[in-house]
């Protein structure tokens, strides 16, 4: 009977042992499972987290998906063996399999939200670029109106200091208004001074063409008579000073007129008109053809056209300089006189420097005389100027004068160029056109 209590109770105790330890191993399976569900709280904790810290999960779901791997087959292990340990590991199964679908809804919407956040990244970056290019253009435009700024600024000082010059100009205006009225009072003043001068100077031309060639045409009528009939009765003395008074007598005539021709390109009479030059230059031909046939001179002319002149003066310009070419000569040579004429039209790049802006007719006349030295072609314009000694070329030094006087008229201008024995060239310079 003992023996069957102690094989009942070693019985007993053996059931006892296993029954405790089939506890202890649901203790250490729900345990296990405890720790598990645990584990699965804190990832989805972290899951949470992992969500609202998007930017370091991204690398941290590589490894949570690697870990995940591994808790998977473990689990699947685990499932295994609970099935083996105890019946209500199929409920903890079943939940499990619930969550484990859970987690991959889970993971499939943030596959979708992973997505969704690349996208937006995207956006954000393309956002991000087009914010640098409007920071740029904004930073551009504020340069900009920084710079028109700058530029109101300055233009403003400009602008008061031009108020301020508007203002002295202004004054200055009112004095030189004041002044200019003075002038013209004056200049009326002068106007009839010059009224005057001109009547004194009419009175003068009357009196120096007739009460001045009066005696002087007795002068010259007795003094041919004496040649004709006394001639032969005076001593060698007295006839010298005979030719001397009779040639004093022709140089007073040549006088008289030189200044009569003057006087006349003082007038204010001008009348301008298109005419000829080739017919005005055959007038002076005709009118110097002796001293032409004498001399055995040549004047050579292309085509001169027509310029914009008072004749009457210009044919007495032209007498003038052609007149000069015959009497300042080269004894051995015959004299060669070159006259032409061009339009010039006043372009910036023209070497002369024009006073009035617009074209200009230039006619020049040549010699082949014996010249003169460059450093008096000014002072040969110059009236009673005479370069030779008288005894060997007469005149009386008015005629370059009357000539100068006759082109300024024209509102023109004249130059000489020579060298000493290589003649001389005179280039007159007129507008083209009515100014």
């Amino acid at each position: 009977m003992k023996k069957k209590l102690n094989a009942t109770g070693k019985t007993n105790i053996n059931e006892e042992h296993d029954t405790l330890n089939n506890a202890a191993a649901l203790i250490t399976a729900n345990k296990n499972l405890a720790f598990q569900i645990a584990d699965k709280e804190k990832r989805a904790a972290e899951l949470v987290i992992a969500n609202a810290e998007l930017a370091f999960q991204n690398q941290e779901k590589e490894n949570r998906a690697a870990e995940l791997i591994i808790a998977n087959a473990e689990l699947a292990f685990q499932n295994q063996e609970k099935e083996n340990r105890a019946a209500e590991l199929i409920i903890a199964n079943a939940e499990l399999a619930f969550q484990n679908h859970e987690k991959e809804n889970r993971a499939a919407e943030l596959i979708v939200a992973n997505a969704e956040l690349l996208f937006q990244n995207q956006e954000k970056e393309k956002r991000a670029a087009e914010l640098v290019i409007a920071n740029a253009e904004l930073l551009f435009q504020n340069q900009e109106k920084e710079k028109r700024a700058a530029e109101l600024v300055t233009a403003n000082a400009e602008l008061l200091f031009q108020n301020q010059e508007k203002e002295k100009r202004a004054a200055e205006l009112v004095t030189a208004n004041a002044e200019l009225l003075f002038q013209n009072q004056e200049k009326e003043k002068r106007a009839a001074e010059l009224l005057i001068i001109n009547k004194e100077l009419e009175s003068f031309t009357f009196i120096s063409s007739h009460d001045l060639q009066e005696p002087l045409r007795k002068i010259q009528a007795f003094s041919n008579r004496i040649l004709t009939e006394e001639y032969s009765n005076l001593s060698e003395k007295g006839k010298y000073y005979f030719e001397r008074s009779q040639h004093s007598a022709l140089h007073m005539q040549n006088l008289i007129n030189d200044l009569l021709a003057y006087s006349r390109t003082t007038e204010t009479e001008r009348k301008f008109e298109y005419a000829d030059l080739n017919k005005i230059v055959k007038e002076v031909m005709a009118a110097l053809k002796e001293e032409l046939q004498q001399k055995n001179a040549t004047i050579e002319m292309p085509e001169l056209g027509k310029a914009y002149i008072i004749p009457f003066q210009f044919k007495q310009l032209l007498q003038n300089l052609i007149g000069n070419s015959l009497k300042f000569t080269k004894p051995e040579l015959p004299p060669h006189i070159y006259i032409e004429s061009n339009y010039i039209k006043n372009e910036n790049d023209n070497m002369l420097k024009f006073p009035m802006p617009v074209d200009y007719c230039h006619i020049s006349v040549s010699d082949n005389g014996i010249g003169f030295d460059l450093q008096y072609k000014d002072k040969i314009f110059e009236i009673f100027q005479k370069l030779l000694d008288k005894k060997d070329y007469e005149g009386t030094g008015i005629g370059l004068t009357i000539v100068r006087k006759i082109v300024e008229n024209h509102n023109g201008f004249i130059t000489a160029t020579s060298e000493l024995n290589k003649g001389a060239t005179f280039d007159i310079y007129i507008p083209a056109v009515p100014v």
